[in-house]
C-alpha cells in the first residue's frame, strides 16, 4: 500500500512539474499574451533564415523607433509602405527582424525586438500584405549598427530590419 502511495505520488509530480517546463515566447507577454494569431511566439522566430544566404538584407531603409518605443511612427509608415507593396508584387516572403540598443537586460531587449517586428509586421499587414507572406524575430541588443555607447547610436540601433527570403 505505502509502495503504490509513494508511485502515485511520484507519477502526480511528473505530470505537475511537466505543466511547468519553459513555455516559448513566454519573455514576450504582453503582446496578444503568448501567442500571435494561435502561433506560439517563441515558434514564430526565424532568425537563422534571417542570417541566411536566401535572404537579401538591407534594400530597405529600416523602420527606427523611440526609446522604450514598439509603435511604428508616422514617419516610418512610408518605409513600411514601400516594403509592402514590393513584396505583394513579389509575392515573396519578408522577414522582419527587431533590434534594440544596449541598454536593459537580455531579456528585456528580446522582448522589446520581437514587440517592434510584430509592431512592423501589422504594419505591413495593415497595408495589404498578407500574414501568411511575414516572418518575424528579435535580436534584441545583437548586431548593433553602431556600437558606440552614446544617444546617435543607441538611436540607430533601436530598429526594425526587412528581409526578402529568395
Amino acid at each position: 500500500m505505502r509502495l503504490n502511495t509513494l508511485a502515485i505520488l511520484s507519477i502526480s509530480a511528473l505530470f505537475a512539474l511537466s505543466g511547468c517546463a519553459n513555455k516559448k515566447g513566454s519573455q514576450y507577454a504582453g503582446v496578444d499574451g503568448d501567442y500571435v494569431n494561435g502561433t506560439p511566439l517563441g515558434e514564430r522566430n526565424e532568425g537563422a533564415n534571417f542570417l541566411g544566404a536566401n535572404v537579401t538584407r538591407g534594400q530597405y531603409a529600416p523602420v527606427q523607433f523611440a526609446y522604450d518605443s514598439s509603435s511604428v511612427a508616422s514617419d516610418q509608415q512610408s518605409k513600411v509602405a514601400s516594403v509592402a507593396d514590393a513584396v505583394k508584387a513579389s509575392g515573396k516572403t519578408v522577414i522582419v527582424a527587431g533590434f534594440t540598443d544596449e541598454r536593459g537586460t537580455e531579456e528585456y531587449n528580446r522582448s522589446l525586438g520581437e514587440k517592434r517586428a510584430l509592431s512592423v509586421r501589422e504594419a505591413l499587414i495593415a497595408k495589404g500584405l498578407t500574414a501568411k507572406n511575414i516572418q518575424t524575430v528579435s535580436f534584441g541588443k545583437e548586431m548593433p549598427v553602431d556600437p558606440a555607447s552614446n544617444d546617435a547610436a543607441w538611436a540607430k540601433n533601436r530598429r526594425a530590419e526587412f528581409g526578402i527570403v529568395k
